[in-house]
């Protein structure tokens, strides 16, 4: 089954004020619905699990507050930030060691993501986080709950960034490779990428691979892409448009050394090169900008910015911000109804009925869609009249953050939530 999805980001010299930006736009099944999720910090006593999509795991003391856009039916994340300032998003791949063994149940790449977000206090910490989870439980399950999709399984990248560095970390089944990333720009689609740059692996990542017959010494240097991916060692040179027209993109606009937060918006509502996916089998159902702010010795240092659209297609959506600050709250026009036990996706067998997974600002959004699907006026001018608030909201934001004073948690705290408030009253 085709997927696509994105991950960009830009390290200085390539930011403006020192920044990391982090983007993705997450492509999933056209029908699917993706929320936005806050969930507080907490501590868990001794010997607590945690119940993930399928399976269940050992809790860790205490889990950060992070914030989440998350299929609705699942308890992982295609991608989402924490409180500490980690960025991560997942991408599917497929290698020369997919097989059947994919779908048993084990932790989806989306749980590895929101694991290593409510676990990681860096991004090198979230590279060890999902290397643990990797060699066990591991990798693997169905990915999807639509009616004739749930025989799709994959391995899993990841894009992993936190206000001073990044790392790409790219799987196939238990073995896996991270590559650090300290400036300028990287991407990642719906492939491999890691070359012979490999900074952390899976112990013994080359006498592995001997032993499954996929590499020799008189191959040359060990290179991760050329091991494990489908395409061998010619698929570096048939790298996909989407790959490349994202890397052209992350180049020409941080050619200034200034690239920003609408930069990274130009590139994720980039339809000609397939980035943003407006319709078809499998759509882009989420995206996320963050603002990665470095460490300063300032009474009252900066915050990240965390920019969702909570709704689908980011052509037509527009993205809210969210800071991590004392009282934070997102409301609920973005999380979507709760089900218990008799979730579709947790009772046994699973996916037997289907359910409304719409939240407010999705079936609001809804409107705005079918408006334009048939070219009404109504509809261009709506969304033109977004685009503005959108606008205007990114000013305001950068001007605050660009002085930024104590007393502005108070003004940026719930700002999440009245945007969507805001938006909610356009679709009425």
């Amino acid at each position: 089954m085709p997927s696509s999805c994105d991950t960009f980001v830009a390290l200085p010299p390539a930011t403006a004020k020192g920044c990391v930006i982090f983007g993705k736009n997450s492509d999933r099944p056209g029908s699917e619905v993706q929320e936005v999720n806050l969930v507080p910090a907490a501590d868990h006593p001794k010997g607590s699990k945690v119940q993930c999509t399928y399976i269940e795991l050992d809790q860790v003391g205490h889990t950060h507050a992070v914030i989440l856009s998350k299929p609705a039916w699942m308890w992982g994340a295609e991608m989402g930030a924490n409180e500490q300032g980690v960025c991560v998003g997942n991408e599917a791949v497929w290698t020369k060691v997919n097989g059947p063994s994919d779908l048993e149940e084990k932790l989806l790449g989306m749980d590895m993501v929101r694991l290593a977000l409510e676990r990681a206090s860096s991004a090198a910490e979230a590279v060890e986080v999902i290397g643990q989870l990797l060699t066990s439980p591991g990798q693997g399950g169905p990915c999807s709950e639509e009616p004739g999709q749930q025989a799709w399984s994959y391995h899993n990248s990841f894009l992993i960034a936190d206000p001073t560095t990044a790392w790409v970390l790219e799987t196939a089944g238990p073995y896996w490779a991270a590559e650090h990333i300290t400036e300028g720009v990287r991407n990642i689609s719906n492939e491999l990428s890691i070359g012979t740059k490999i900074d952390r692996s899976s112990p013994n990542l080359a006498a592995e691979a001997k032993k499954l017959g996929l590499y020799q010494d008189d191959m040359g240097p060990f290179n991760f892409t050329h091991v494990f991916s489908e395409g061998g060692k010619c698929f570096t040179s048939q790298m996909s448009f989407r790959y490349r027209h994202g890397l052209k993109m992350l180049k020409e606009l941080s050619a200034s050394g200034k690239f920003g937060v609408r930069d990274m918006l130009k590139i994720l509502r980039d339809e000609e090169s397939g980035i943003c996916m407006t319709d078809g089998s499998f759509v882009s159902t989420g995206s996320q900008v963050s603002v990665l702010v470095p460490p300063s010795s300032s009474a009252c240092p900066t915050p990240s910015c965390h920019w969702f659209t909570g709704t689908p297609n980011p052509l037509t959506s527009i993205y809210k911000p969210f800071i991590f600050a004392p009282g934070a709250a997102i409301g609920k026009a973005t999380v979507s109804p709760q089900f218990g036990d008799d979730d579709p996706a947790k009772k046994k067998p699973r996916f037997q009925n289907e359910v409304d997974r719409r939240h407010a600002l999705f079936k609001g959004h809804e409107t705005l869609r079918e408006m334009l699907g048939r070219e009404d006026s109504k509809g261009i001018e709506l969304l033109s009249n977004l685009r503005e608030l959108e606008d205007k909201c990114v000013e305001d934001m950068e001007e605050l953050l660009g002085n930024f004073e104590e007393s502005a948690y108070a003004k940026v705290a719930c700002i999440f939530k009245h945007m969507s408030e805001i938006e909610l009253n356009f679709y009425k």
